[in-house]
């Protein structure tokens, strides 16, 4: 059998950057920053969301989005309805034109 090719498994210090929760877990990451956690020293991993602080496992209905992607989600979705708006309102605007010059022509 070859030798190296798998990655070291070790325990490793995961940390939620949201709310600092921490928890130890195996894993094959190798991350290079340490920590001590409950008297001994760690690989520390810095996670943005983790079940402590995720809404399904929360049982909370506010989701906090430490990314903005909601935000640009909702931004680009509302620029594109102004856009659909306009586009409507033009399209009315350009009918209503076209009945007054055939009723006009009458």
């Amino acid at each position: 059998m070859k030798k190296n090719t798998h990655p070291k498994y070790q325990e490793v210090l995961f940390v939620d950057t949201s709310n600092g929760y921490k928890f130890v877990c195996g894993s094959t990451l190798q991350p290079k920053d340490t920590e001590e956690f409950e008297g001994k020293t760690y690989p520390v991993y810095k996670v943005s969301i983790s079940s402590a602080s995720h809404p399904f496992f929360t049982g909370s209905k506010q989701f906090i989005d430490t990314e903005g992607r909601l935000d640009k989600f909702s931004k680009k979705y509302a620029k594109k309805k102004e856009e659909v708006l306009k586009a409507k309102e033009v399209e009315e605007e350009n009918a209503l034109k076209k009945t007054k010059k055939r009723a006009k022509s009458k």
